[in-house]
């Protein structure tokens, strides 16, 4: 077998909006020794990470759990669990994931209304509540932080609205969770998505989410046990998914502990972890600590020359977007970066492909050395391949806002 090498992939700084850099403590409890996925250990761990995840959704809802695949998982189970065949639903569209969440419904059967906006800008809010009126949808399914944008969404008169008329809201705060605010019950959300591999700062492989009894009423209402388990069990209003079915899945995840899948044991040893080094930080001062090198962050690129993208009263905090220099192939940076300096940030998708980076500054990845790192690599590319910049000016930018000297655009 000398063909196959050892596993030695390349150190990468990850300045990508996902994945992003583990936190070495998730690493290291990933190595710990599996056991059953009944041992009253492990079914111990199971609910203090239900307990870690309300505190990080700032949640009183009991159910709070991870969906074992990647965040699109959590989207599938959600969607597929509450929207029947012919449902109405609202999707309003502000970049690539929006039209994740109207392909997933469309697929339920659901019938689907869009609402778009330009790329790089975020609706008002009384636009969507306006469309929800004319619409009168069963869900409203809306992402929070757009990474191939890097827009952030105002989500609070939307689901204040939707509860008073009795709409299920529904938002993907895949890239947001745990990087910038996220008020799960004060913004009357039913259900969240969110992703391991962004600001939880933990590898790829879980989609935690949670959802409050008007989601688990309908979830209810659909359940069928699989003929395995129970012979008797018949609904017509069954979920079209086994996997992402929520009835089964929740009562796993219950006292009853229904055997549906075989939990993924060291994600969840490193979720757990992921948490728990969250609520060590703490949620505000985490906040904080984003918003802070994203100062910095965006402090240098300005000083380099370089424009941000997109409306700036909407960005998000961990995700910068930077116009691609004139003339300057976005790709050919993007490898030299890597190869060079193994710095790795984003292109994107789309109407947008090949006009902007998107440097993600997220979790264990969103720290100064980071930061700096990152400068010194795009400045030196983009210069390798004939951008026009300000030589030398984005680390002493960097630097000042480091040092309280200044205070960059971003407030």
């Amino acid at each position: 077998m000398d063909m196959f090498k050892e596993l030695n992939p390349s150190l990468r700084t990850l300045m990508t909006p996902g994945p992003v850099e583990a936190e070495p403590r998730v690493l290291r409890a990933m190595t710990i020794p599996i056991i059953g996925q009944f041992d009253p250990e492990f079914l111990e761990i199971m609910d203090e990470t239900m307990q870690l995840l309300r505190m990080t959704f700032q949640t009183k809802n009991h159910w709070a759990y991870p969906i074992d695949g990647t965040s699109r998982s959590g989207l599938e189970a959600v969607l597929n669990s509450i929207i029947e065949p012919n449902d109405k639903v609202l999707v309003p569209i502000f970049g690539r994931f929006g039209h994740l969440l109207a392909e997933i419904a469309y697929r339920v059967g659901a019938d689907v209304a869009t609402l778009e906006c330009e790329w790089g800008s975020a609706f008002d809010q009384d636009m969507i509540i306006a469309e929800i009126k004319r619409v009168e949808p069963k869900v409203v399914a809306l992402v929070h932080g757009e990474t191939s944008t890097g827009i952030m969404q105002p989500l609070d008169k939307i689901g204040r609205f939707c509860r008073d008329n009795d709409i299920l809201f529904v938002v993907d705060a895949v890239a947001t969770l745990a990087g910038t605010d996220f008020k799960t019950d004060e913004w009357f959300v039913d259900a969240v998505i969110t992703g391991t591999q962004k600001c939880l700062g933990v590898p790829t492989g879980m989609a935690p989410i949670t959802y409050n009894e008007r989601v688990e009423k309908i979830i209810l209402e659909r359940r069928k046990i699989e003929q395995g388990l129970d012979i008797t069990s018949k609904n017509p209003r069954r979920i079209q998914s086994n996997y992402f079915d929520l009835s089964q899945i929740q009562a796993y995840w219950s006292p009853t502990r229904l055997n549906h899948h075989t939990e993924a044991t060291s994600m969840l040893y490193a979720l757990r972890e992921g948490l728990r080094i969250i609520h060590e930080e703490g949620l505000q001062e985490r906040f904080e600590r984003h918003k802070f090198h994203e100062k910095a962050l965006v402090a240098g690129l300005e000083a380099m020359g370089l424009t941000l993208f997109g409306d700036a009263r909407y960005k998000m905090p961990v995700v910068t977007c930077v116009n691609i220099p004139e003339g300057v192939n976005g790709d050919a940076v993007r490898s030299t970066m890597a190869k060079e300096f193994g710095v790795e940030i984003a292109s994107t998708f789309g109407s947008l492909a090949g006009k902007i980076w998107r440097i993600g500054s997220m979790g264990f990845s969103c720290r100064k050395e980071n930061i700096l790192k990152v400068l010194a690599a795009l400045e030196a590319s983009v210069y390798r391949h004939g951008g026009k910049i300000n030589s030398g000016e984005a680390l002493q930018a960097a630097l000042d806002v480091y040092e309280g000297k200044v205070v960059s655009s971003i407030k």
